[in-house]
């Protein structure tokens, strides 16, 4: 009996010592990820976490989630269970500003090879889509608008259109179509002026504005249904629409070059893990995947030169470079300071 004691207590020790030591009897090494679910998870999945979980030893437990709404509950009750979520670029860049995500430690991201504007302090970016002019082929042929004057000018381009119903991507296209350079576009909706100018020009094509969306597959619908003959919106969204039999094309020319996320809750539970994670699907290997599952372009550049994404596949993607090089991209400083503002003139105009 004694002897078995000994054993007992010996063990004990051999145990404690482990796990203080990080050795093989310590926790289960692991992450735990919250995405949207459907199959922008499954691609997310299939391309990124199986892969790293793989190379990096480390369990990946996958849930999915309401959006920041579901991190705000963890955080202000202290019970947080995410150590990674998915998430729209300026949701993040919000719930930064809100004290709910941790600052990215960027000393072990290497994003030195993303899209400029591709991640900020609280958010690194895991695929680019566009917001796009599509229109309808069977009304243009392939000659739809080739620009936002064309997409705003009803003589040239008669028909009913679908824009947007938040300010969030709708203000944007109005000021280029009213003659803005690109590259000043942020500068004049820096103020309320910009901002109305901006709204002032969806109200001059407010009557031929058939439906305000609300939704990825509501401006999808509009397309296949032939409801309206021109919308703005999401480009994957206009892929999928297409291979369903939509007829539907549209133009990168001066789209938003926008992004989904990775953010790191406050007070995760493996937030060390989760910046080691972060950093291991940042990189391009992982990044070149995503295209085989679903149309959404890789945030890092040197996703491209490895050649492993199939070359008409690369053409495609809103991220590619020259498709990249006819984009604005978003900024998350302007959302985070006046997209509250700019959503309630946004939504007084729409009432009137």
């Amino acid at each position: 009996m004694k002897h078995k004691m000994i054993l007992a207590s010996a063990a004990a020790a051999l145990l404690a010592n482990a796990a203080f030591s990080g050795g093989a009897f310590a926790q289960e090494k692991s992450v735990t990820i919250a995405s949207w679910g459907g199959s922008y998870q499954d691609a997310q999945s299939k391309a990124l976490f199986v892969p790293a979980s793989a190379a990096m030893g480390v369990t990946v437990k996958e849930e999915t989630y309401g959006g920041m709404s579901d991190v705000r509950l963890q955080v202000n009750t202290g019970a947080v269970t995410l150590d990674i979520v998915v998430s729209g670029s300026g949701s993040a860049a919000r719930a930064g500003a809100e004290g709910l995500l941790e600052p990215l430690d960027y000393s072990v991201i290497d994003v030195s090879n993303f899209y400029p504007g591709l991640y900020d302090e609280y958010c690194v970016g895991g695929d680019v889509f566009s917001v796009v002019a599509a229109w309808n082929t069977e009304t243009y042929g392939e000659n739809g608008p080739q620009s936002w004057a064309d997409f705003f000018d009803t003589e040239k381009f008669p028909g009913k259109r679908a824009y947007r119903g938040k300010a969030a991507g709708a203000l944007e296209p109005a000021l280029m179509a009213d003659g803005v350079p690109m590259e000043d576009v942020y500068k004049v909706l820096d103020s309320e002026e910009g901002i109305d100018r901006a709204i002032n020009k969806i109200r001059s094509i407010k009557d031929h504005i058939a439906v305000f969306w609300s939704s990825g597959a509501q401006q999808a619908q509009l397309m296949k249904d032939g409801e309206v003959d021109m919308t703005t919106g999401w480009n994957g969204r206009f892929d999928v629409a297409k291979a369903d039999g939509a007829k539907v094309s549209y133009t990168f020319n001066q789209a938003l070059l926008d992004y989904d996320c990775f953010a790191v809750p406050k007070g995760a539970p493996n937030k060390d893990l989760a910046m080691q994670f972060l950093a291991e699907i940042s990189k391009p290997e992982y990044q070149a995947n995503l295209p085989k599952y679903i149309t959404y372009g890789p945030t890092n550049k040197a996703a491209y030169d490895l050649g492993t994404i199939d070359p008409a596949v690369a053409m495609a993607l809103p991220s590619h470079p020259d498709n990249a090089a006819k984009q604005l991209p978003i900024s998350l400083e302007w959302y985070e300071k006046w997209e509250t503002i700019a959503d309630e003139k946004y939504q007084e105009m729409l009432t009137e």
